[in-house]
């Protein structure tokens, strides 16, 4: 994360300013959230939509001020926990070495996927709904959906989950989606990334990994060329990304297995949504839409197509104006 937050100029930003103590709430619908010394503090409600475990979105961690060691909270496959570290991990198991993008945000997180990372229509759409419910009480401003949600078999299931993406979205809250990783073909984003409602994150390392093949931009999803809606709509970096291990354990006062790489459109999702709350952050009165300009207009051209970079690679310093 430190190589990541250097490449999209987040290093420093609003260090000692008084708005990155300001509360943002971010969902994230993913594969659930373990307990994990970065992430203490961050939980506020969990809800489980695959297995009934857990917190039943009661509003109990809130009522009790704290995080992820009093919310029931699990993740099974451990892929959620890592987008979770991304948005909003304090580095504290690594002298913030592996710090988030968006360290004083909060999360309120429902598992939709199981511990191979699949998940039925169903549970994806009770946590959307969930997601809309929740928004007033915790405030939730930011949703994540690291989920590279294909074409599905019934077209009508299709149909339904990009219409609820884009409730959503039109209840003003910041919508950000994985493009997928089924490029590099043309017309290969996700079919809920295709909506104009969203904010669609694709891979680009910009030279960092040496071997172009395992680059997350030789398979990040890419957009249908020509097309009237212009996909993907940002691209920040995939590769090797270094976050939260839902493996990490205390032994003798050292903190070992707390950080593990992933790559995918999984990992430079949560790179932009913790963008958008360093924004909202820093203006609260932002509405979605005024977000989704701001992260487009900084955005910094990296002279690929369209239909792979979009506007280009986020660009946190210029965002924020700094």
């Amino acid at each position: 994360m430190q190589r990541v937050r250097r490449q999209i100029g987040a290093e420093g930003i609003g260090a000692g300013e008084e708005w990155r103590n300001r509360s943002v709430t971010v969902a994230v619908l993913d594969t659930g959230i373990g307990h994990h010394v970065d992430l203490n503090g961050r939980l506020v409600d969990f809800r489980d939509f695959v297995n009934g475990r857990g917190g039943q979105g009661t509003g109990s961690a809130r009522r009790a001020g704290t995080g992820a060691g009093r919310v029931r909270c699990y993740d099974d496959s451990g892929h959620g926990t890592h987008v979770c570290g991304i948005i909003c991990g304090s580095g504290e198991a690594s002298g913030g070495l592996y710090r988030g993008i968006a360290p004083g945000a909060r999360l309120v997180v429902g598992k939709v996927l199981d511990k191979n990372g699949e998940g039925l229509t169903r549970a994806m759409l009770e946590g959307l709904q969930w997601v809309l419910d929740m928004r007033d009480a915790y405030g939730v401003r930011v949703l994540n959906i690291s989920v590279g949600i294909g074409d599905l078999k019934e077209p009508e299931k299709t149909r339904a989950l990009r219409r609820k993406v884009e409730e959503v979205w039109s209840e003003g809250i910041v919508v950000v989606c994985a493009a997928g990783n089924k490029g590099p073909g043309d017309d290969t984003i996700s079919s809920v990334g295709g909506s104009e409602r969203v904010i669609t994150v694709g891979c680009h390392d910009e030279g960092f990994c040496p071997d172009p093949e395992k680059s997350c931009q030789s398979y990040s999803g890419r957009g249908r060329r020509n097309a009237p809606v212009r996909k993907p709509d940002l691209v920040a970096p995939g590769t090797q990304i270094v976050s939260c291990s839902v493996r990490c354990r205390e032994r003798g006062g050292m903190w070992t297995d707390a950080y593990v790489a992933k790559s995918g459109t999984s990992m430079a999702t949560p790179i932009v949504a913790g963008c958008a709350a360093l924004l909202l952050q820093k203006e609260p009165w932002l509405t979605n839409e005024q977000v989704k300009e701001r992260l487009l207009f900084s955005a910094r051209d990296l002279g690929e197509p369209w239909n792979q970079q979009g506007w280009g690679m986020v660009d946190a310093r210029r965002l924020l104006g700094g």
